[in-house]
């Protein structure tokens, strides 16, 4: 299945689930009456109305190159990130106000019974499946908005089992342990916020890609058997995807065709990584004087 088929389908299923969880906590809710699980319909109507905004910017991220878009669309991703960022930092301060208005004025009120425990255990459980696939899918088809989706799942996972632990505690006759236990899962959430943020960020400002990823591209360039060397090499994110711009350096007796034809494998072998999307490659011939010493690619050469 294509990138753009495998996005849209897991935003309309985050859509779904986040959908039905509204639909089945709101039906306990009024049926027990259970704070905890009031709480947490409440979280899930806010999760379905930012799965609508991700399905929306997933549409527009996977949509093909156009003339006024030639790369494609795939720089909106990182600002839908950014978006369930903000969802998310707003969740964990809701959540830690909540828990310390509670801790301060001695009005913890949480409902006992089997009913509100199973929904959120069930919440839990969809949140997880959620969690694992979203990160799953974002990481394989290079996606940070569906990294950033599973992320939050992950916070819903640890809200839910907040509300868990609050109906528990109550049973047991401890009804503090619901805003202590929040107050913790709150800082989760906060610090998931932060990740989402700086991981997003990198992919704006043009920040270079990982070291092993660079030392991968300066690898397939030098591994041409007529490439002596390579320097002025960038990588930098567009998006979330990476273009690479190169000098390598070959011997100037070489005709025109030969030296097009190996500028030409050393793109297609660097183009072969996930990551890459464009590479721009200069030949330096040797009796030019072109070619020069270069700490970082004699650096990440060395590497072992």
């Amino acid at each position: 299945m294509s990138r753009r088929a495998t996005l849209r389908r897991v935003g309309l299923l985050v859509l779904g689930v986040n959908l039905a969880l509204v639909v089945l906590k709101g039906g306990v809710w009024l049926t027990t009456g259970s704070l905890a699980v009031q709480s947490e319909a409440v979280n899930s109507a806010a999760d379905t109305a930012y799965s609508l905004v991700i399905v929306a910017g997933l549409y527009l991220t996977t949509q093909p190159p156009d003339f006024e878009h030639p790369h494609g669309h795939e720089r909106i991703e990182p600002f839908v990130s950014l978006f369930v960022a903000a969802g998310i930092f707003a969740a964990g301060g809701v959540v830690l106000w909540q828990a310390g208005r509670a801790l301060l004025t001695g009005n913890v009120a949480v409902t006992q019974g089997p009913v509100a425990v199973g929904v959120l255990a069930l919440s839990g459980a969809a949140k997880y499946g959620l969690y694992r696939y979203c990160l799953a899918v974002g990481r394989d088809r290079n996606s940070p908005a569906l990294v950033a989706t599973a992320k939050d799942n992950r916070n819903d996972i640890l809200t839910a089992g907040a509300a868990l632990v609050g109906v528990l505690g109550a049973t047991a006759g401890y009804p503090l342990a619901d805003p202590l236990a929040a107050i913790v899962v709150a800082v989760g959430i906060l610090y998931t916020g932060v990740e989402v943020v700086r991981d997003n960020v990198a992919y704006l400002v043009g920040a270079a890609p990982p070291e092993d990823l660079r030392r991968e591209i300066l690898e397939r360039a030098l591994d041409h058997p007529q490439v002596q060397g390579a320097h002025d090499v960038i990588a930098h994110y567009v998006g979330p995807e990476i273009d690479v711009s190169l000098h390598i350096e070959v011997e100037g007796d070489l005709t025109l065709t030969e030296a097009h034809d190996i500028e030409t494998a050393v793109i297609q072998s660097v183009q072969e990584l996930p990551e890459v999307d464009d590479v721009f490659v200069h030949v330096d011939p040797k009796e030019l004087g072109e070619w020069k010493d270069d700490d970082e690619v004699e650096r990440l050469a060395d590497l072992e």
